[in-house]
């Protein structure tokens, strides 16, 4: 069996020292916010480039702690897209604000920043820019539109650990980046956690606070905030892979460029990458008007590939009718229709990347 994702396979590509760092948190007293946390902060903020990093419990977190940090909430507006995980949109709601989604772009299904000016209103206060698949949006235009109009960029880069933007890292661009480290992810734990990134001594130290009961001292609240702890078994575990992060990421690329150059000339629209972008393909995501068709073929030769996402956020029933959007969402929606995710990471196999290609070079379209 070829599986989309298998973080079982980077474990034991680094057994023995995730293994000797459990061990070390286990023989050790503290097992929540203790050394291996701030170890693991320094180092993903050296990463990134930001002069903070804070860890939370998860990447929904991540997005709703900066939220709040940012003094947003009740009554206030955070656009973003549609065509995102639901938890971009959870975390919003969760901060008490108010998610207005656009469209996305139809070369690389990132936020069009055209459709920010139509959704603008006297309660926007922040944009979301979802580094979709493992490459950076379109910061330039955002970042402008951003500043332009008093808004906080909010980078979410739960897809996108390691990627860069004109040289520069994910995370670091703009005010405030979040990270989920899911296990499927490019850095991802062996459990929930997630990392909030930031040069803003303030927005660090209020996300600090909000992630332990808007603590500055023990048991003292200065603010309501809630329990959002990152434990110490999760941050020994990144930080052994946060060392091979660079590389794992070379081999998506490779494996990337393997299936673009097999696979050019077939049926299906194969990822492009955007001028100025440096991406690490947390997915290979291919489109095709025969998606279903394609996923039993594949699976009729024990391949699973993904779909990320079926459903654009606007039209499932917990949103649907009660989420304001841009006029147009036709790529959002067009895109749910048509997107599959190849397998792909670290240690997928060449033989078995071959199979994939064969499979697909085998696959005979239906009719429109």
């Amino acid at each position: 069996m070829i599986v989309c994702a298998n973080p079982s396979a980077q474990f034991q590509s680094y057994q023995a020292e995730i293994e000797a760092a459990v061990n070390r948190v286990l023989h050790s007293n503290r097992y929540i916010l203790g050394p291996e946390v701030e170890a693991l902060e320094q180092e993903f903020a050296d990463y990134i480039g930001t002069s903070h990093a804070i860890g939370v419990a998860n990447g929904t977190d991540a997005l709703e702690l900066a939220i709040r940090a940012l003094d947003i909430g009740p009554g206030d507006e955070v656009v973003t897209v549609s065509h995102t995980a639901v938890a971009t949109v959870a975390a919003i709601e969760a901060a008490g604000a108010v998610p207005v989604l656009v469209d996305v772009d139809p070369d690389f299904f990132t936020l069009n920043p055209e459709q920010l000016q139509e959704v603008l209103t006297p309660k926007t206060k922040a944009v979301i820019a979802v580094h979709l698949y493992g490459q950076a949006a379109d910061l330039d235009a955002i970042g402008k539109f951003c500043s332009d109009n008093g808004l906080s960029l909010i980078e979410d880069g739960s897809q996108a650990h390691g990627a860069k933007w004109k040289g520069k890292r994910l995370g670091s661009i703009g005010h405030i980046g979040c990270f989920s480290c899911y296990p499927t992810k490019n850095l991802g734990a062996i459990g929930d956690a997630g990392l909030v990134t930031t040069s803003d001594e303030k927005l660090a130290h209020k996300v600090r606070m909000l992630r332990e009961y808007g603590w500055q001292q023990r048991y003292i609240s200065d603010i309501p905030g809630r329990n959002s702890r990152l434990d110490e078994l999760q941050a020994a575990i990144l930080r052994v892979k946060l060392r091979y992060l660079d590389v794992d990421n070379g081999k998506r690329r490779a494996l990337a460029a393997q299936y673009s150059s097999l696979l050019n000339g077939q049926a299906i629209q194969t990822p492009k990458t955007r001028e100025g972008a440096e991406h690490v393909f947390h997915l290979y995501v291919v489109r095709t008007r025969n998606r279903q068709h394609l996923i039993d073929h594949l699976k009729a030769h024990d391949i699973h590939a993904g779909v990320h996402y079926p459903v654009p956020v606007h039209l499932q029933p917990a949103y649907q009718g009660r989420i304001r959007t841009a006029t147009a969402m036709r790529i959002t929606e067009s895109l749910a229709q048509e997107v599959l995710s190849l397998p792909i990471y670290p240690e997928l196999e060449t033989r078995q990347l071959n199979e994939v290609v064969k499979a697909l070079k085998h696959f005979a379209p239906k009719g429109d």
